[in-house]
């Protein structure tokens, strides 16, 4: 086994990070002698490995390093992240990426998922073979072996894993084979099947189908409708921004807090749309009636799947046009006629999602105390998602929280 390097540091909320270079390396003892774990705190280290991996990988987009890295970069280190990236060869070649992180908040030292709040999907990036290699009962013993090296090297009090899927890709998620619970919200996805007309027929009714061709008569008397695909630069910073703008509004009505007043979250979404050596991950598109943007859309595209990740459109004269639910339309057909197999609305419990949708995705949360103090988090943190989910499941309760938390939000924007 080669000697292990260890880099333990104390991360305190009052304590400047230190910048930590190199990789751990373990082996993992009483499961596989030929698989190794490493652990690097540093993003350049396992780019060229990660970047080769994920091209065949079962993952999603959100565990692209592009997506992490410059998250990372805009988000991440104002927030005082650091990146525990964990690394599983089996006979000298990877099998799995684990994308973690350390943050220290409110006194509680924890390890999460790298890329915080805007990754709806968390989980490993899995080699195809995964599944044959490394069996459930096996994983739980790895995932010691996981604990055991962080545990060495990170000084943290609780492991915290939020939105984990059931499945990554074709395979069964192996986070699932530890202790988990269900996340306080699912996701919503379809399938494209057919060509445009065929899908779009299997989901609205003859009425609904001539209520939509009515609302968008009404906005064609606006301006010429043209769904636009934002490419150059200046059209994706202009798309982006009147995204913003849309979602500011959307935002106060929901009464939840707007990210974009955040340091680092416009240049986030602006920097990784904005190279084209990224366009085949992110996709910026709008709905313009004449020159100006009455809907608009950020979302990220891999493997076969779109992720519809953010939309807006105009509360102006043109809302009761449904800009929105035109611009979805326009991006069905668009993926649709462009052999996407999968659209993902993912997570949320928006009404217009059942409209579409023929399958939910059950996420997961995994919690793993490394201190008296994590344990005890662990405990109140479990009791209030488990009150969320439940307030979020009743048909009665959550209307009426959703309500007041728009009536609060609007007198407050």
């Amino acid at each position: 086994m080669a000697q292990m390097k260890h880099a333990v540091f104390d991360a305190r909320i009052d304590a400047k990070l230190p910048d930590l270079k190199g990789d751990i390396d373990i082996s993992a003892i009483g499961l596989l002698a030929d698989i190794r774990l490493s652990l690097h705190f540093d993003l350049l280290e396992v780019e060229s490995d990660w970047r080769d991996f994920e091209k065949e990988a079962d993952c999603t987009a959100f565990q692209n390093f592009d997506w992490l890295s410059i998250w990372y970069r805009h988000i991440g280190t104002r927030e005082r992240v650091k990146p525990a990236i964990v690394v599983g060869r089996h006979n000298g070649s990877i099998i799995f990426i684990l994308p973690l992180a350390f943050t220290a908040r409110t006194g509680l030292r924890r390890v999460a998922w790298l890329g915080g709040s805007l990754c709806n999907y968390n989980a490993p990036l899995l080699a195809r073979g995964f599944s044959k290699i490394v069996r459930p009962a096996q994983f739980v013993r790895l995932w010691g072996e996981i604990q055991q090296l962080l545990r060495s090297n990170v000084r943290h009090d609780l492991i915290d894993l939020e939105k984990i899927p059931a499945t990554v890709g074709a395979q069964a998620n192996p986070m699932l084979a530890l202790q988990v619970t269900p996340h306080a919200n699912d996701s919503y996805v379809t399938h494209l099947t057919g060509n445009w007309d065929e899908f779009y027929q299997s989901k609205r009714s003859s009425s609904w189908r001539k209520t939509d061709a009515k609302k968008r008569r009404r906005l064609a008397k606006y301006g010429d409708i043209q769904f636009a695909t934002a490419v150059d630069r200046a059209d994706i910073e202009r798309t982006i921004d009147a995204l913003i703008e849309e979602k500011k509004s959307s935002y106060a009505s929901l009464g939840v807090a707007n990210m974009f007043e955040w340091p680092g979250y416009r240049d986030f979404f602006l920097d990784v749309a904005s190279d084209p050596r990224r366009h085949s991950l992110v996709h910026v598109s709008s709905i313009k009636v004449g020159s100006t943007i009455v809907a608009a859309s950020f979302g990220l595209t891999m493997h076969g799947t779109y992720d519809y990740l953010l939309a807006g459109y105009t509360n102006g004269e043109m809302e009761v046009c449904s800009p929105g639910s035109i611009h979805l339309q326009e991006l069905m057909r668009y993926f649709t006629e462009r052999g996407f197999k999968i659209f993902d609305f993912n997570i949320g419990d928006e009404p217009y999602k059942h409209e579409w949708c023929d399958a939910e995705v059950k996420l997961y949360d995994q919690l793993s105390p490394a201190t008296l103090l994590g344990l005890l988090a662990a405990t109140a943190i479990r009791a209030v998602r488990r009150l969320k989910r439940s307030l979020k499941r009743s048909r009665f309760i959550w209307p009426v929280i959703r309500r007041a938390r728009s009536i609060f939000g609007s007198l407050a924007s």
